[in-house]
């Protein structure tokens, strides 16, 4: 349940930090469009169960397949996507994260 908690709570300090630090004059704005990725979760709705505390969501998910996360980070380097790219590459950090804490639960 902490575990849970604490991957929510960085899921939203996370991209503020990196809004604040690397985009701060429009500070605001990056960290709704960061947060806005996250609802690539919305692929979790076709699992079941829809959440399994257990289940790593690295290599299950539909959105969360390694050759994606290459195509994340690609869209990080291009100004237009830049924000984006930064968002879901870091809720992949974070979800890889994730699953290294599962290991240690």
């Amino acid at each position: 349940m902490i575990r849970a908690a604490i991957h929510l709570l960085l899921h939203v300090a996370v991209p503020g930090t990196v809004a604040k630090v690397f985009f701060g004059k429009i500070f605001f704005r990056a960290w709704l469009i960061m947060l806005a990725t996250m609802l690539i979760d919305l692929d979790h709705l076709f699992a079941n169960p829809v959440y399994d505390p257990g289940r790593c969501s690295i290599g299950f998910h539909p959105l969360h397949q390694y050759p994606l996360m290459l195509l994340y980070g690609l869209l990080a380097l291009w100004p237009k996507t830049r924000l984006i790219g930064v968002g879901l590459a870091i809720h992949m950090l974070l979800d890889g994260l994730d699953c290294l804490w599962m290991q240690y639960d």
